[in-house]
């Protein structure tokens, strides 16, 4: 196997995500359901911005916020994503290359705007999003770049990229080029209702090895086991994938594999803000410290830690060096 270029390189929908703090009239009066993510069109983008107050813009979707995570505590970082070549896509653009994360998907020159997100953070921190997919979806198998691919130790791939059909085929492609390298894949499951929407081919990526190791939270679990049983789901998890972690909110994290059940607590914070980005800059975290062969407790201590940063704030980014937070509580190999 070549020497990888990357440590991590993540493919997803490449969004711009608006976020807004709002109180549970502002989700009752557009018909929103808390804490999901609803996949919506242009105009009624439009209607849900012209309402809300002043926000916090920055580039994101989940994979981007991940890849972002992986940089900020160190590691080679790559991403794919697809932008259109307007003010928002060249903004995103530079901000997600400002965070020191390798972005070469050239920009469509036609076709729908950059995608946005609007989410809703309510006073009990939880978010509720609203994505317009734009450009996102336009992403192609031919925006794969199989070398660049084969360069990369792990791809990380998102659940969201199942809607549009282009990007599940380039999904698809990334994982068999992966694979063909030696390479890992790695899949979050991204939503509940991107659970239900395709239950069935999640858990086919899963058995037949397309992925070799899946996040989700318990949402996500209990939506693709279709149980309310922790534990039945738990056990089903590990008998389907390879490698898999199911995050727990305040509760921690528990890391499944052919070596057992380990169960890694959450990382203490002093007020919760904002859940916005907690799966994704865990997932950054856990990746870490797989590529960095620090075991699967530690990978999820890494994991919580980063996860117990970004929910202290407003936005899915951290705001101080992961790096060193981890260096501090000696959880860096």
């Amino acid at each position: 196997m070549v020497d990888a270029t990357y440590d991590v390189l993540g493919i997803g929908n490449a969004i711009f995500d608006v976020l807004v703090r709002t109180d549970e009239g502002f989700l009752g009066r557009h018909g929103m359901t808390k804490g999901g993510m609803a996949l919506i069109d242009e105009a009624r983008a439009a209607a849900i911005y012209a309402d809300m107050g002043p926000a916090t813009e920055m580039s994101g979707g989940s994979a981007a916020n991940t890849i972002v995570g992986v940089a900020n505590l160190g590691a080679r970082a790559a991403y794919v994503g697809k932008v259109k070549n307007d003010q928002i896509g060249r903004l995103y653009s530079h901000d997600i290359r400002a965070a020191g994360v390798a972005f070469e998907t050239a920009a469509a020159v036609d076709g729908p705007a950059t995608g946005c997100c609007y989410i809703l953070v309510t006073p009990d921190g939880e978010r509720t999003m609203n994505t317009f997919l734009g450009a996102a979806q336009e992403l192609t198998p031919s925006d794969i770049d199989p070398a660049q691919i084969a360069a990369s130790r792990i791809i990380y791939l998102e659940g969201y990229l199942w809607d549009p059909t282009n990007a599940k085929e380039a999904f698809v492609k990334a994982a068999t080029i992966a694979h063909g390298a030696g390479r890992e894949v790695a899949l979050t499951l991204s939503d509940s209702f991107c659970v239900d929407r395709y239950r069935d081919e999640f858990l086919d990526l899963m058995r037949k090895g397309t992925v070799d190791l899946v996040f989700a939270n318990e949402a996500e679990l209990h939506s693709l086991y279709q149980t309310a049983d922790f534990d039945t789901a738990l056990k089903q998890l590990r008998s389907d994938a390879k490698l898999a972690v199911v995050t727990r909110s305040e509760n921690g994290c528990v890391v499944t594999s052919s070596d057992g059940v380990v169960a890694v607590p959450a990382f203490p914070i002093d007020k919760l803000v904002d859940t916005t980005g907690a799966g994704d800059l865990f997932a950054a975290g856990f990746l870490f410290g797989l590529v960095r062969n620090a075991g699967h407790e530690n990978a999820g201590r890494l994991g919580a830690l980063a996860a117990a940063e970004v929910i202290q704030h407003i936005g899915a980014r951290p705001q101080v060096s992961l790096k060193e937070l981890a260096q501090q509580s000696g959880l860096v190999v």
